[in-house]
């Protein structure tokens, strides 16, 4: 079509590993990948080295295309090292920014990865990833995040920190976070929450003066044993608890537990139901006069038809006559 450029993939890769050959199978994209390296440096010694000693398929997922599976397999080379003080006689080449060693993801890859693992879970990550087309799992989404923090190393903290408690299992076990006031990030996690754990992290963090903590005592002790020019400062949500459970104390001081209100509503509606009881006490019982009456309706017709009769029979002796 005239003036439609192609997508060209290859602008995706590094320029030292073109691309040979693209195969399609299902939901899987297989992509060929050749190095083309004459020079790589040992990643012991530092020193650049140009002697292949042979080669290997490398094989890694990348991030997936329209919702499938990309998986590189990557004609890659080992390398002898010629340094004679280098304990290292031959190692592999790597990629750096695109894919570090012993990996089985590129790094953007793994980014992703990572990224889904921190703002979900291990597990609802891997049901993403799945989704997306991503091969991983739980588990291996945890070793990632944790290597990465190794990699990274223990977070720096200012002069102001917070400091409480919380549960891995409420009732059960109990952990201690750190975290900086500066930058609003946890540096670090402890085990316990009775305070020796939090006094090994203070001696090796000096520099605070100032920290925010709830009322527990074991902390207090191990800031005092450790830090005692240090700032400590009651955290708002304790304050705030403390001053109600005094306002309580002292209003149960003064008023009693029980009042009795007496309800002149109540007493009202029983007094009424009582003159209607009464009323229908005093009135006449009515059962004996209505059936009084009903016996003088039946004398009176009665008394009708016998005079009925008797006048029937006159008029037929008279007819006779």
């Amino acid at each position: 079509m005239s003036g439609m450029k192609m997508l060209e993939i290859g602008k995706f890769y590094p320029k030292k590993l073109p691309i040979v050959k693209i195969r399609e199978i299902d939901r899987q994209l297989i992509i060929e990948m050749e190095s083309r390296s004459r020079m790589v440096k040992c990643d012991k010694c530092g020193h650049e080295m140009m002697k292949r000693h042979g080669t290997y398929i490398r094989t890694v997922q990348d991030l997936p295309i329209l919702g499938k599976n990309v998986e590189l397999k990557i004609k890659s080379y080992e390398y002898y090292c010629s340094e004679s003080e280098c304990g290292k006689k031959v190692f592999s080449e790597t990629y750096d920014g695109f894919l570090s060693k012993y990996r089985r993801m590129t790094t953007r890859c793994e980014e992703l990865v990572r990224m889904l693992g921190m703002e979900t879970s291990s597990e609802g990550a891997a049901r993403i990833c799945e989704t997306m087309g991503i091969k991983t799992s739980g588990d291996t989404i945890i070793r990632m995040i944790r290597e990465y923090a190794e990699e990274e190393g223990a977070p720096e903290c200012g002069e102001t920190i917070g400091v409480d408690d919380f549960a891995y299992k409420k009732g059960q076990r109990y952990c201690t976070v750190v975290c900086d006031e500066e930058s609003g990030r946890a540096v670090a996690v402890l085990e316990g929450r009775d305070g020796e754990k939090l006094k090994e992290w203070l001696g090796q963090n000096k520099q605070v003066k100032k920290i925010t903590r709830d009322r527990a005592g074991a902390y207090a002790a191990a800031i005092t044993a450790v830090i005692p020019e240090a700032m400590q400062i009651a955290d708002r949500f304790h304050l705030h608890q403390n001053l109600m459970e005094a306002v309580k104390e002292a209003i149960k001081s003064v008023i009693p537990n029980e009042i009795e209100i007496p309800n002149t509503q109540v007493e009202l509606v029983s007094q009424v139901n009582c003159d209607v009881e009464n009323n229908m006490k005093n009135k006449p019982y009515m059962g004996d006069a209505k059936e009084t009456i009903n016996e003088d309706k039946e004398i009176t017709t009665n008394e009708k038809k016998r005079k009925m009769e008797k006048e029937a029979n006159q008029n037929n002796e008279d007819m006779k006559v």
